[in-house]
């Protein structure tokens, strides 16, 4: 009987090698650790944040802004029925997952904020502010 899907192949509890198909799970496994792999890039005055997001529709990500940080937000829900001839269940699974990251962005206007979902991949476009330069404030002694 199975009892963890794996991606490479499934796990048994009866396997003589279980911790070694346990370890194989994407919870551990090092490819699937970081759900949101990102390309930075400035392109004309513009920073373009290019956010592997596949499988997720678009309507399952958020994006926020709140003191410099800019925060994009993906949850998804599934669910996965296999019924026998007489409509018992042989197999229901369901799944339930978030991922989220921040990056520090700085004080960016909201409404100067761009964001597109095609094809697996969240594009999301801000300016880029000049650092603000403070001058030399000298205070006067009485």
């Amino acid at each position: 009987m199975r009892y963890f899907p794996a991606q490479k192949h499934e796990v048994s509890l009866i396997d003589d090698d279980l911790l070694e198909s346990w370890f194989d799970l994407p919870l551990f496994n090092q490819e699937h650790r970081f759900g949101m792999k990102t390309d930075i890039k400035e392109v004309k005055g513009q920073y373009v944040l290019d956010i592997d997001l596949p499988g997720f529709n678009k309507e399952d990500i958020n994006i926020s802004v709140e003191h410099g940080y800019l925060t994009v937000t993906a949850k998804q829900e599934t669910s996965k029925e296999e019924k026998d001839k007489d409509d018992h269940f042989i197999r229901r699974e369901r799944y339930t997952g978030s991922c989220s990251r921040s990056y520090y962005v700085g004080d960016v206007k909201e409404e100067t904020i761009k964001a597109a979902y095609e094809k697996g991949i969240l594009s999301i476009e801000f300016p880029k502010e000049p650092p603000v330069v403070e001058k030399k404030k000298f205070i006067t002694i009485k």
